[in-house]
């Protein structure tokens, strides 16, 4: 059963909804005021908990809309969950299909699906991406300059020059520092090792990245349209991630994932397996934190 949440300030994302998902929304305390769900591809494991889902916001009295997406294919595919359980639902159910190198442009941050490659389906990964930031304002030097707190505080952040009363001139580059990046965050879902994947997760925060299988079943999982811990762990540091989580492991590792950990670990030691219910705080680089740091909640 595959399912991830990204929390970040307070509006939660879901990719993927397989089978129990919303149980495990219960168990963990994630909102159910999830508006989007983005499906990486259309296998039982990736979706059939959406029905549900959707069926339960409507016992709740949803009104607002739920957005679906997903790759070629979806329409057909998602549209007819709204027919399960017979009632119609209470609200609108908007279905979209995305094609790599598209982006969904939010405040503050995009959706930026890319290509995977899984078996033969239509399949994507999605990197939420944030915007740059601006630098730092120095608040001190600017009162030692005598600019007065207000809107010139507000126009000098931005990058305009200011004029004070006294008609002496101020450059921004004087109080604000360098733009600072936003955060990255890359899911694979379903895939055999891919350079779309390196690109979308290049200096990411964190790349979650499927590893179904250990090394000594690199041919079952080239077979299957799956990775391996190594080979994982290998684009993770082609593509200097920061982080890597092993998600969808074969069941025959759900009592001891420590070999996969320790098999990408050699390659990429910043590695960990995810379990139900982890929760992964992404802070700003350099350490920054805010309340509104996003997370990555693994279901």
């Amino acid at each position: 059963m595959a399912g991830i949440a990204v929390v970040r300030e307070g509006e939660t994302l879901l990719v993927d909804c397989g089978e129990g998902t919303q149980r495990q929304m219960m168990r963990y305390g994630i909102s159910f005021t999830v508006s989007d769900v983005f499906f990486t591809h259309f296998h039982t494991d990736h979706v059939l908990g959406v029905i549900g889902l959707m069926r339960t916001l409507q016992l709740q009295g949803r009104t607002e809309p739920m957005r679906l997406w997903g790759p070629r294919g979806a329409a057909k595919f998602l549209q007819r969950t709204e027919l399960f359980g017979g009632e119609r639902l209470g609200y609108a159910v908007q279905v979209a299909e995305l094609e790599p190198g598209s982006e969904i442009k939010r405040d503050g941050y995009a959706i930026r699906p890319f290509a995977v490659s899984h078996h033969g389906a239509p399949a994507l990964g999605y990197a939420l991406v944030e915007d740059t930031r601006l630098g730092r304002f120095d608040p001190d030097q600017a009162r030692a300059l005598g600019v007065p707190e207000g809107p010139l505080w507000g126009r000098l952040h931005h990058g305009q020059s200011v004029t004070l009363p006294d008609g002496r001139h101020i450059d921004p580059a004087l109080l604000v520092g360098p733009p600072r990046p936003g955060r990255r965050i890359a899911i694979t879902g379903d895939t055999r090792p891919c350079d779309t994947t390196i690109e979308a997760a290049r200096e990411a925060d964190v790349l979650v990245h499927e590893a179904t299988f250990a090394e000594e079943e690199a041919q079952r999982a080239a077979d299957t349209g799956h990775s391996t811990a190594r080979e994982a762990a290998t684009i993770a540091e082609r593509a200097g991630a920061q982080r890597l989580v092993l998600t969808h492991l074969s069941a025959r590792y759900s009592q001891d994932a420590g070999e996969l950990e320790r098999e990408a670990r050699a390659i990429f030691p910043r590695t960990i397996v995810a379990r139900d219910g982890m929760e992964i705080d992404v802070p700003y680089p350099c350490q920054e934190t805010t309340a509104g740091s996003p997370s990555v909640q693994h279901k």
